[in-house]
């Protein structure tokens, strides 16, 4: 790696490894460090059976352009979720199947959650995704949780297990949790909460041939050997219009740096001068996600053949929300998330008692077939240093509304990016492009002028 560059970018997960390209495209000389023996952040495809799975982010879907484009740049192909037949939700214990996008509940608590889902999709259409903090109610909207503006209007026990599913999955947090007003931009910025939980026409419809992690693996690739690996960056020290960027194995000197991790991976850099105290206290105020991702694999997809799709929603834990998960005709497989609280009380267990919970909840589900499993692979993303949880970092309630236009703000020659700073499809991989190609664009036009 050079000793010398224009742009060090920390960090070779998507969002990164996007900043970097766009930057040698234009011209500029990269250097790309990654913490990790691998690219892709939190893409994490591994080989399972006779398929190919993602432990992290797998899908996409309709109007996320960037990703598409980058799908087609590196000639990847992808194939839909499986979506056919009925449905499962299950609350306190009682199991239904039903069809559509919203769980077959009893007339009253059908009626509760639309009115809550119609309530949550005006008010984010009145909120900007980009700048949340102007809205005329940010800060009101930002010292409450969803917990505390929902909660009162979702009193029945399924209304309720359907929207707390919802946020979970989402979030990787409880509605306790989460501030009302980050939850709105949130929203705002990926189209509404029913496109962010919706299969076919929603943003789990579609996945990538071959694994996710291919997106950055095949681009870092292209890249020539500008990616350092096992790299963790420690310092970030500026002298006379220079950065000198010291990591685990060595120093590289800059003009420019953009920093492409999770927010709380970023505090854990000591930057000399510091970092402006608005850009720390909302790095410091976001909270990473709980989420662990339990593939389970079998000889066939049993529950096809029982006119299920696959899908479940559930109040029980561990599992909020379980796929279809199989790799085309190549291996069966269920995909079960466990999120939020029922996480990190899952996380607890002994491996052996956690396998035996979730595959007894999967025959629970989906009958005595889902006894016989082939393979069983769980990856807990809180438990990763690299990461710390998955799928997004949440700001506290009350920290958008004061420091929120610092989330993507450059510190003079140090800029951002990481799907967390993304104005659409904040959480997702489409965000982590668009960030990165704002982060691009900042560090051209400042090393331009």
């Amino acid at each position: 790696m050079e000793s010398q560059v224009d742009v060090v970018v920390i960090g070779a997960g998507l969002s990164g490894i996007a900043a970097a390209t766009r930057l040698k495209q234009a011209g500029l000389s990269v250097a790309v460090l990654e913490a990790r023996d691998r690219v892709g952040g939190r893409l994490f495809s591994r080989a399972v059976g006779n398929g190919v799975f993602d432990l992290g982010g797998q899908w996409i879907g309709p109007g996320q352009r960037r990703i598409a484009q980058w799908v087609s740049d590196l000639s990847l192909q992808t194939f839909p979720t499986y979506d056919g037949g009925k449905k499962l939700v299950s609350v306190r214990g009682a199991l239904r199947t039903y069809s559509g996008t919203i769980p077959k509940l009893g007339p009253l608590e059908l009626l509760e959650l639309h009115r809550a889902l119609s309530r949550v999709e005006r008010m984010h259409k009145k909120l900007s995704a980009r700048t949340p903090w102007k809205h005329p109610d940010a800060t009101a909207l930002d010292a409450q949780t969803v917990e505390a503006v929902m909660g009162p209007s979702l009193t029945r026990p399924g209304a309720r297990a359907a929207f707390d599913a919802a946020v979970r999955t989402v979030f990787g947090a409880e509605a306790r949790e989460l501030s009302m007003l980050h939850f709105l931009a949130y929203l705002s910025g990926g189209g509404g909460l029913m496109n962010l939980v919706s299969v076919a026409g929603g943003a789990q419809q579609d996945r990538i041939v071959g694994g996710a992690q291919q997106l950055a693996a095949l681009a870092a690739d292209r890249l020539s050997g500008a990616v350092l690996l096992e790299a963790p960056v420690r310092r970030v020290v500026e002298r006379k219009a220079r950065l000198c960027v010291v990591h685990d194995k060595g120093e590289v000197g800059a003009r420019y740096v953009i920093v492409a991790v999770p927010p709380q991976l970023a505090m854990r850099i000591v930057f000399d001068p510091p970092l402006p105290a608005a850009k720390r206290h909302v790095l410091e105020g976001a909270a990473m996600g709980a989420t662990i991702k339990v593939l389970v694999t079998y000889a066939r997809p049993f529950w096809r053949a029982r006119g299920l799709s696959g899908e479940a929603v559930s109040d029980a834990p561990p599992f909020a929300v379980v796929f279809d998960n199989a790799d085309g005709d190549r291996q069966a497989a269920l995909l079960g998330f466990v999120v939020g609280q029922p996480a990190r009380e899952f996380s607890a267990l002994p491996p052996s008692r956690r396998r035996t919970v979730a595959v007894a909840e999967l025959c629970r589900l989906y009958g005595s077939d889902a006894a016989d499993v082939q393979d069983y692979v769980e990856h807990d993303w809180s438990e990763q240093p690299w990461t710390l949880g998955c799928p997004v970092a949440s700001p506290r309630p009350g920290v958008l509304s004061l420091n929120g236009s610092a989330l993507r703000s450059r510190c003079g020659r140090i800029g951002f990016a990481g799907t967390e700073t993304a104005r659409e499809y904040c959480g997702y991989m489409e965000g982590a492009l668009e960030a990165a190609e704002r982060a691009a664009a900042e560090a051209l036009a400042f090393l331009k002028a």
